[in-house]
């Protein structure tokens, strides 16, 4: 496998944790926002599946925390 498939794998794993955890359907406006967070997460050097996802569930609380205007959401860096 190569090294961009597994990066990509890594962020799409996390992702998929967070929609497990809040128990919420796909929503492509959510989906949007959470991968460009996990862009940010992994150029900012999280590289394991746990801890990317451990700060998605913990930074963005269910799909209100992903509306970009959303009092509950923060930005992360």
């Amino acid at each position: 496998m190569t090294k961009a498939r597994t990066d990509h794998r890594i962020m799409s794993q996390a992702v998929r944790e967070w929609y497990q955890y809040y128990n919420v359907e796909w929503d492509d406006q959510a989906s949007s926002f959470l991968c460009d967070a996990a862009i940010d997460l992994y150029d900012h050097g999280c590289r394991s599946v746990e801890d990317m996802a451990a700060t998605l569930i913990e930074t963005y609380v269910g799909l209100a925390g992903t509306r970009v205007n959303a009092s509950s959401s923060v930005s992360v860096h």
